[in-house]
């Protein structure tokens, strides 16, 4: 009895209102295609399973040994084998063929407006915009991390893969599952009907921080994305000379820039020569690839979307604004005073402790000298408070 009580408490928390990833609340138009589905081959299968749960039962109870004599067998009833055979098929025919349907229409991309390149890494997803004229127009690529940022009432083209190992990528409010497999481009459609996040996960067996790897799906209307699509083609601006921030920049720039990307950051020589910094991340990471960081706090999430860089009440105040009032709050980006400081400086300051990179030393001894995703780099805690200092204006 307790285990039949616990299993149903199981059941009942994923089917919470209020649950992120609730595949009974489809919230576009591919989601629904599959919520429309499902119901009917719940129910066909909820009966099917109460009526075998029923006959076993009778025949457990009705013919439980007692000495008596062997029951009468059906074995030679023509009539009832044949019922038997049929019943099953016609249900399967039932069930199959709008699946079969229903996945045709799921694959069809031919309606896509908008392209978006998605690859899965260890343990993140990278978001890169191509330039094009879907999207409202991108006049430049677009590289960014943790949230996929789409327009509203729009049917996206998502193309995915891997640099690694085979991820899957899920968005359940909006459309099913799909593998990305390192050489191999899948492609999804992705489509939202309002305004909001959309929480998602990895669901692919991926390595030790698998349960870390998340994805949010930010759904803006056409003005707030081409707004967000400005704001992360703004060009670069260096902070003031001599302030926290300009700190900052020369800390990131020695210890985080090797593996980093912030568009339009640049080193000055002695001699007055200015140099662009440039991200190696192949020569030091075993993804070959690290989160582009420019304009982080447009973002509301850090470190493949596993914490928040909001406080728990401006995440709720975002998570929980309606359509019509979502798109001002969210391109609000990260101010100082929604900032989750908290999270972020545990992060920097030791990132393997909160994101579990290797199963063991052996694992690590054979990487070839690059890191599974981010390592300790041993920063004081006056870098620290410069390097965020820094990432604040990146908004």
């Amino acid at each position: 009895m307790l285990g039949l009580t616990a299993a149903s408490a199981a059941v009942l928390a994923g089917c919470a209102k209020d649950a992120p990833q609730d595949t009974w609340q489809p919230k576009g138009e591919n989601a629904q295609k599959i919520h429309d589905l499902q119901w009917p081959v719940f129910l066909v299968a909820g009966i099917v399973g109460v009526i075998v749960m029923v006959a076993v039962g009778y025949a457990v109870v009705r013919f439980r040994d007692k000495g008596q004599p062997m029951p009468e067998q059906s074995h030679g009833k023509p009539a009832l084998e044949i019922a038997l055979t049929i019943l099953p098929a016609l249900i399967l025919v039932g069930v199959g063929i709008p699946t079969v349907s229903t996945i045709f229409d799921l694959a069809d991309t031919s309606d896509t407006e908008c392209i978006v390149n998605v690859t899965g890494q260890q343990w993140w997803w990278e978001y890169d915009y191509p330039a094009q004229e879907g999207c409202g127009g991108i006049s430049d690529p677009i590289v960014t991390s943790g949230q996929l940022v789409i327009p509203a009432n729009t049917n996206v083209l998502l193309r995915l893969t891997s640099r690694d190992v085979i991820h899957s990528f899920w968005i359940p409010a909006l459309n099913g599952k799909k593998d990305t497999v390192p050489g191999r481009v899948h492609t999804l459609r992705m489509q939202a009907n309002q305004p909001g996040i959309y929480a998602g996960q990895c669901t692919e067996f991926c390595g030790l921080s698998h349960a870390n790897m998340k994805m949010e799906a930010v759904a803006l209307n056409p003005d707030d994305f081409q707004t967000w699509v400005a704001n992360q083609l703004e060009s670069y601006v260096a902070p003031e000379a001599g302030s926290q921030a300009a700190l900052g920049e020369a800390a990131f720039t020695a210890n985080c820039a090797y593996c980093h990307q912030v568009n339009g950051l640049s080193s000055t020589a002695p001699d007055g020569t200015v140099t662009p910094v440039l991200a190696n991340p192949d020569q030091f990471v075993v993804s070959g690839s690290a989160p582009n960081l420019t304009h982080l706090m447009t973002r509301n999430t850090f470190a493949g979307a596993t914490w928040d860089l909001l406080t728990d009440e401006c995440r709720d105040r975002v998570w929980n604004a309606s359509p019509e009032e979502f798109g001002a709050l969210y391109l609000q980006g990260v101010t100082a005073e929604c900032l989750n400081a908290v999270d972020l400086r545990e992060w920097i300051r030791n990132a393997p402790a909160k994101k579990p990179m290797y199963a063991s030393d052996a694992q690590k001894a054979n990487s070839g000298g690059k890191v599974r995703g981010m390592p300790a780099l041993g920063l004081n805690e006056t870098q620290i408070d410069q390097i965020i200092a820094y990432l604040l204006e990146r908004n």
